[in-house]
């Protein structure tokens, strides 16, 4: 049976609140501890858990994100992607609030993704908007004897290191995943400048064009006079 605490959050999801489904979570934890809700958070569809915890980050934490296991995080980041994010704001904030918590294990939260179908893509949207310094700068860089203190960030210099030297597998994906980012990115830079090339020269032949009929005008006035 669907505990009523899943139902009223899924309802408050559903009508847009989604305050108030945090809120109806919250008081379970309140009422009947925090081992009843992370119960329901299991039982709880991954949509809907989603839903709410990508509008929290590290600046506003919930309960959620302190209580929310490897394997539901994991399920969450990975359905992430289906909302289109280009900017992967939602998607990096729910990461650094989680993984990153007091008494989080970071290498459990991660190997938790990387399991699950898209978790490597999921990872690499997330440096996304730093893939050139991933592949480059820190890529270059002798992290054996680089501590993890000294890029404890708790964003994506973090990230990096952990998959570098816990992950080299999936940092290896990841870094391969990357390097297309950039690839694509460069292909539509280069398009973009191309099309706005082959607009500026259209639309100085327009202009061209339309002296010259003005012209025509004027030298026919003249020869009206």
């Amino acid at each position: 049976m669907t505990h009523p605490a899943i139902i009223k959050a899924t309802s408050l999801i559903q009508a847009g609140d989604i305050v108030g489904a945090e809120g109806a979570l919250v008081a379970l934890a309140e009422t009947e501890g925090d081992g009843a809700l992370v119960e329901v958070l299991d039982e709880m569809p991954s949509k809907d858990l989603l839903a709410v915890i990508r509008e929290y980050d590290s600046s506003r934490e919930s309960i959620l994100n302190l209580l929310i296991t490897p394997e539901q995080f994991a399920r969450t980041v990975a359905l992430e992607r289906l909302y289109g994010d280009v900017s992967h704001e939602h998607l990096r904030g729910m990461i650094n609030s989680v993984i990153y918590r007091e008494d989080a294990n970071a290498r459990e939260f991660i190997s938790a993704i990387v399991e699950l179908d898209g978790g490597c893509e999921a990872l690499a949207d997330y440096l996304s908007d730093r893939a050139e310094e991933v592949v480059g700068a820190f890529n270059a860089l002798d992290t054996e004897d680089l501590d993890r203190s000294e890029v404890a960030d708790h964003d994506w210099k973090e990230l990096t290191w952990l998959l570098r030297n816990e992950h080299p597998e999936v940092y290896d994906i990841v870094l391969v995943l990357l390097k297309k980012q950039i690839q694509k990115r460069i292909i539509e830079e280069a398009e973009e400048l191309l099309n706005e090339e082959e607009f500026q020269k259209t639309d100085q032949g327009h202009v061209t064009k339309v002296a010259v009929k003005d012209d025509d005008i004027e030298e026919d006035d003249d020869s009206a006079i």
